[in-house]
C-alpha cells in the first residue's frame, strides 16, 4: 500500500484531498529512499524493524524479539550479504546509472556495508525508483571479478521511502545521508562522487 504524503510528511486519507484525488500525480521534490542487504537486518531485530502491518508513517517498530529473529534467519535462501569496498563503489556507480538513464537526479548516495540511502528526484513513484537501483545494483555486484559467491538475493523485499515536499526536508534528507552515519564510506551527490580508498 503506497502512502501518500502531504507537504508537512503527514499521511493523506485516499479520496479526501490526496494527491490521487486531484488527477494528474504531482511528485514531491525528492525521495529518501533506503534499503539494506539481504539478511543483515530481520523482523525482530533488537534495532526494531518494520513489517507489513507496521509500515504506516509515524507507526512504531515491531519490538525486538530474539525467537522471531532467529526464525528468521533459518529461513534465508543465502547467507546474509555484505559489501564490501569494492561493491560499494560498484553500486554506488551503478546508482549514478540509472539516475542518468532515466533523466533523475541524484541528490546525496550513501553505499554502506549493509544499507544504501539514496536522496534523488524525479517524475516516477519511489518503488519503481528502488527496483531499478537493485536491479543495476545487482547487476554490477554479479559482474564484478570479486571472490563473492552468487547469492540468490542481495537486497531485503522492500525498504523506505520517504517523500520529501520541501526545500527544508530535503536539506534535511541530505545532511542525514552525507553526515549521519558513521564513518564515511561510499558516498556521492549528483556533482560529486567520493569513492572509498582501496
Amino acid at each position: 500500500m503506497n502512502i501518500v504524503m502531504n507537504r508537512d510528511g503527514l499521511p493523506l486519507p485516499h479520496g479526501r484531498g490526496s494527491v490521487r484525488s486531484r488527477g494528474p500525480v504531482k511528485y514531491p521534490i525528492a525521495y529518501l529512499i533506503t534499503f539494506t542487504t539481504y539478511g543483515t537486518w530481520l523482523h525482530g531485530d533488537r534495532r526494531g524493524s518494520v513489517n507489513r502491518e507496521n509500515n504506516q508513517y509515524g507507526s512504531s517498530f515491531v519490538a525486538p524479539a530474539p525467537n522471531l529473529c532467529r526464525k528468521e534467519r533459518d529461513t534465508l535462501k543465502n547467507p546474509k550479504f555484505l559489501l564490501e569496498k569494492s561493491q560499494r563503489n560498484l553500486v554506488l556507480k551503478s546508482i549514478f546509472q540509472v539516475c542518468k538513464f532515466r533523466g533523475w537526479l541524484a541528490h546525496a548516495v550513501h553505499v554502506r556495508s549493509n544499507h544504501v540511502h539514496i536522496v534523488v528526484s524525479g517524475n516516477e513513484k519511489p518503488e519503481k525508483m528502488m527496483a531499478d537501483f537493485k536491479a543495476y545494483a545487482t547487476k554490477a555486484v554479479r559482474q564484478s571479478n570479486n571472490s563473492t559467491p552468487t547469492f540468490k538475493k542481495y537486497w531485503t523485499r522492500h525498504g523506505s521511502t520517504k517523500y520529501l515536499w520541501t526545500k527544508e526536508s530535503l536539506a534535511s534528507a541530505i545532511r542525514y545521508v552525507k553526515n549521519e552515519q558513521g564513518e564515511m564510506m561510499a558516498f556521492g551527490t549528483a556533482y560529486k562522487q567520493s569513492h572509498e580508498r582501496e
